[in-house]
């Protein structure tokens, strides 16, 4: 093939790779759900970091101005001994955002490589990956964070980050697997292997590629399942130490009887927080899933 035609099928690859790029941003902008998702997503993160590097005070009590209502001083009112609870949602937003991100991410990565490994090599090690899940999925999942935590007993971030990760890949590996099962058969998987190319080159750079889109997709939705789980265990004492504001910790200071009837404030706001985060993360995946996944096309 002489240079000029190959020259022209790249450009021609690269024009058509634009025109998909351009159609997609399209069908993106007309869901109007997963655009407000994305804004609200923006909002909230541009928000929380800014408070984070402008060093605003979280935790120096105040009991002078403790429960107060909000004011013109204190938007969000202060909490149960004094400090800006403001501040404290912000600061929060960063440790909860922070676990969600990182436990999705890393427990996607690890359920694609188990995905991949058995999806591709079936037999014994299939076996014995599938077995491993299926104990994991034999009991359900906030009974088996909780069993966990329990054993690790320090309540600290990297715990929380560990479990969640361990106990967080069953579902990316379920669907890596089954999508390797049917192409590793594909006759360009094939003629890979028949031109002596790794395994490993095979698995990750031939048809990993092409599992992506449900991935991105799983990992985005897997954000606000990974800020529910943190916050539920936080409300009832078995998240992360107290003395870190994530949005479960400000809630658990705010469940008593008291605060709920006479300081609605605790509560409604970081409650209101992680509400919003998590709808924002639900529609932002729904709008991602029909933009990239072929079978919505």
């Amino acid at each position: 093939m002489s240079e000029t035609a190959t020259v022209s099928i790249k450009e021609q690859n690269k024009s058509a790779a634009s025109s998909l790029m351009k159609k997609n941003l399209r069908k993106f902008l007309r869901n109007k759900l997963a655009v407000l998702g994305l804004v609200v997503i923006l909002v909230i993160l541009v928000a929380c970091v800014a408070g984070a590097l402008l060093g605003v005070d979280y935790s120096t009590p105040n009991p002078p101005i403790m429960r107060q209502a909000p004011s013109g001083e204190h938007i969000f009112g202060t909490d149960t001994i004094g400090r800006d609870l403001f501040a404290r949602v912000l600061f929060g937003g960063c440790y909860s955002i922070f676990i969600g991100v990182f436990c999705a991410v890393l427990s996607s990565v690890l359920g694609a490589v188990l995905g991949a490994i058995a999806g591709y090599f079936g037999k014994w090690a299939d076996m014995i990956i599938v077995r491993i899940s299926e104990i994991f999925q034999a009991f359900p999942q906030l009974v088996l964070v909780m069993m966990l935590v329990a054993i690790l007993k320090e309540r600290s971030i990297n715990n929380m980050l560990f479990v969640f990760v361990i106990t967080g890949w069953m579902t990316t590996f379920r669907m890596v697997r089954n999508e390797f099962m049917s192409l590793k058969n594909e006759t360009y998987v094939k003629v890979c292997e028949a031109f002596g190319m790794s395994r490993s080159n095979v698995m990750f750079k031939q048809i990993l590629p092409n599992v992506m889109t449900p991935i991105i997709v799983s990992t985005t939705t897997n954000v606000a399942y990974f800020i529910l789980q943190e916050a539920s265990l936080s409300f009832i004492g078995l998240g992360v130490s107290d003395s870190t504001p994530t949005w479960g910790n400000i809630l658990n200071a705010a469940k008593s009887i008291d605060v709920v009837q006479n300081q609605w404030w605790l509560w409604v706001f970081p409650g209101l927080a992680i509400s919003l985060f998590v709808l924002a993360i639900n529609f932002f995946g729904d709008g991602l899933r029909d933009v990239l996944d072929a079978k919505q096309q």
